[in-house]
Order: structure tokens, then sequence, then C-alpha cells
């Protein structure tokens, strides 16, 4: 596990005054703090996890979990994940750590540039012994989130080594809403989609998608935007993506969220899991020396 600059010396080196700081946030990990005219946010470097990010005049979009551990070694609960090589349970050796390598990993901080009033925060990691000794690729990630009037997250793999890799990639954003079971989401009717809650049955998207039980689809061959409309919140948030075929809907319900230590009573209420993927079949193959780019694009409107 990398150890993390002083929080002391990142600020004489990025520090933006009055626009973004490093501060030790929750559980004493380090956070790149965001404020400016047009939004604010938060970044840890523990997982490149965004936190927050909050539009001038609306609501914080991002849910966290108020028993979300803050700890290295141990995911936090909510904002942004970082998926990558592997989503969820790895297919060849279910031991392995759920959604990858890289979302307990400490990143480095790379720079932080104020440009057209917003402002864009970039981390990176890379291969290391420890990886080496579950997943072979000469991998290095960096990603790059924007805060400003929408939010936008970029997941840049490159390849280093000298073969070819194989590789899944997620943004497991969870988005804050006033009330799951009154939102409906747009922007997947009539694509196909694997139920992880019935034994990986196919399904067919008809309409809009009202959540009303546990929820855990991949929506497959769609590069739509979804729109969560959101009557609790008034509001409407949009979650657009470029280079990725596959999205995921996750909601774990009341039953499934009692049984998570790391989320709080009755908060499963108040997000709903819209991941930007490339993920089995659409996996990305990357020969050496090339990059592969992943965005995803959120933005806050009222109804």
């Amino acid at each position: 596990m990398a150890t993390p600059a002083p929080v002391g010396d990142l600020n004489r080196r990025f520090e933006i005054p009055g626009i973004a700081t490093i501060v030790d946030g929750r559980g004493g990990l380090p956070c790149v703090r965001v404020t400016s005219p047009r939004a604010s946010g938060e970044i840890y470097l523990h997982g490149a996890h965004v936190t927050s990010w909050q539009p001038a005049g609306a609501e914080e979009a991002l849910y966290v979990s108020s028993k979300s551990k803050w700890q290295d070694g141990t995911a936090i609960r909510g904002g942004v994940p970082v998926c990558f090589p592997w989503f969820s349970t790895r297919a060849e050796d279910p031991r392995s750590p759920a959604h990858g390598l890289v979302r307990t990993k400490t990143w480095q901080l790379e720079g932080i540039t104020h440009a057209d009033h917003d402002v864009t925060v970039a981390l990176s990691t890379t291969f290391d012994e420890a990886s080496r000794k579950t997943w072979f690729g000469d991998f290095h990630l960096l990603f790059c989130a924007t805060f400003g009037e929408q939010l936008r997250l970029e997941l840049i793999v490159t390849n280093h080594g000298t073969s070819t890799f194989r590789f899944e990639e997620a943004l497991h954003s969870y988005f804050r809403t006033g009330n799951v079971a009154a939102a409906k989401l747009r922007g997947l009717n009539g694509t196909v989609y694997i139920d992880k809650t019935e034994a990986q049955r196919e399904k067919h998207q008809h309409g809009d998608l009202v959540l009303s039980a546990e929820t855990d689809r991949i929506y497959r061959n769609t590069l739509a935007t979804v729109e969560i409309e959101d009557p609790a919140a008034h509001r409407r948030l949009l979650v657009a993506k470029e280079n990725s075929r596959d999205t995921v809907i996750w909601n774990p319900w009341s039953d499934k969220a009692k049984g998570m230590s790391d989320v709080g009573s009755g908060e499963w209420r108040h997000f709903v899991c819209v991941e930007t993927c490339n993920i089995g079949d659409h996996a990305i193959n990357l020969p050496p020396a090339q990059t592969h780019t992943m965005t995803a694009l959120v933005s806050v409107g009222s109804i």
C-alpha cells in the first residue's frame, strides 16, 4: 500500500488558494476539496474516490453512506468507486477482492487545474508487485475528475507492457435520491439486460425503469444517456457516457441492505447506482503502448 505524501507537501505543490486544497479527510485520509463559484466537490486519494459533487445552487448529487468505513484497505461506500481490472466477483478467482485492484489503493495526485471556471483533479496509479501477484497486466491508470456545472469523470487506461491484456472497468456511481421507489429511470427502453437477481436471466426493458425490489441489472449494448427523474427531490440527473457499452443499475433494497454493515439504516431509499461500464463480453482488449478512455458526464436539472 503506497503511503501518500503529507498534506502540507501536497498543498505546496498543488493547492489553488480559494479553489482547491488538500485536507485530512474522514478517517484521516487525504482528500482534495474543491470550492469554486460553479461547484464544490471532494475526491480522495484513497481509490481516486469522488465523494461529493454539488453544483452551485443545487443539492448534493452523490450518496455516501453514514456507515462507510474510512480506512486503508476498505472501500468507501458510496460516491464513485473505480472498478478495474474486473467488475464484481472475479470469474477466474472468486477469492480476489471484489471490483478489482484499485478502489482501496492510494493513488498519486498528479495535478489540479482551474480553467473556464471548472476544476480538474488528476490522479494516477500503476501496476506494482502486489497487483502482479493477482493480475498480470502492466497497467497505468489516470483518473480525471472535473468539477463544474457538470461532473466529468474520465478513466484512462494505458498498457505499459509487451502483451495485450483484457480488462473490465466501471465507474460505480451512487446517485442520491429523495425516494428511490418514486424515481423513474429513462433511456434504457428496448434494451436487453442480464438480471443478476434471477440467475443471470436475459430480459428486455419495456418503458421506464421503476425500482420496487432489489435490483442488479447489466444493460447490454447501450450507449444511451440515463435520466433519473426524482420527484421527491424535485430534480433530474442525467448520466451520459462515452466509450462504454454497458450500464449497470443497482440498489440492494431493504432486506439485503440490512445485512450490509456499511449502509446506514433505511439509506437504501436514498440512492440508485447508475454505473458506466465495459464488462463481460464488452471487456477491453488493450494492445501494448495503447490507451483506452471511458467517460461519464453527469448534469442536474429541475422538474
